[in-house]
């Protein structure tokens, strides 16, 4: 009897090892999640944005310096010269003044050509310096800004203000005439003219022989 007792023992102590061996242990590792795969090498990169340059009559303009603002006009003050030229009913008048000004609430950015006739009548234009049009005409006394200078003086000079720029902007070595006064030496009218350089503004005067006053 008890002989039978111990073999049966004995089996149960092997089926209980047997069932223990078929159960995992409980510190296996845990299998790793697969890789995410790479993005494409032909991806496009994002690209930057870029900063845009500013237009005449723009927000970005307003802490410019007019000569600034000068160059980057489409039109320049050689063809708004010839514009004001050709306005009038009245022939032969000759651009003798001009000032560019940046735009303002009303205004575009713009040239104000002052135009002498032979009759001494006296008409300042308004050029838009983006589209080259006449937008403002005004007749204006030319007591009121020449004191000493005549319409004969302007009439009978040498020298034209359009050619006066062209002499300017070579002196300056390069750049971009944008405002002219005039004024007077001896009997003939000479010109003060500023130009617009890469980094700077210069003021060259020509006398009436067409030459450069140092």
């Amino acid at each position: 009897m008890t002989t039978r007792l111990l073999a049966a023992a004995g089996l149960l102590a092997l089926s209980a090892s047997l069932a223990t061996a078929q159960t995992a242990s409980p510190g296996t590792t845990a299998p790793a999640p697969a890789p995410t795969a790479p993005a494409p090498a032909d991806t496009p990169a994002t690209p930057q944005p870029t900063k845009a340059t500013p237009m005449p009559g723009s927000q970005a303009t307003d802490d410019m310096k007019e000569w600034q603002v000068a160059k980057l006009a489409k039109v320049n003050l050689a063809q708004a010269l010839t514009t004001a030229e050709s306005q009038g009913e009245e022939k032969g008048g000759r651009a003798i003044d001009a000032d560019f000004e940046k735009a303002d609430g009303k205004d575009p950015a713009h040239y104000s050509i002052k135009v002498v006739y032979p009759s001494g009548k006296l008409v300042e234009y308004g050029i838009n310096a983006d589209t080259g049009a006449v937008y403002k005409t005004e007749n204006q006394p030319i007591e009121r800004y020449f004191t000493f200078l005549k319409p004969a003086n302007f009439n009978e000079a040498k020298t034209s203000l359009k050619d006066a720029l062209t002499v300017a902007e070579q002196k300056a070595g390069g750049g971009k005439a944008y405002e002219a006064e005039v004024s007077k030496d001896g009997k003939a009218v000479q010109y003060e003219i500023k130009v617009a350089g890469a980094d700077k503004e210069q003021t060259v005067k020509i006398g009436p022989d067409g030459k450069v006053i140092d």
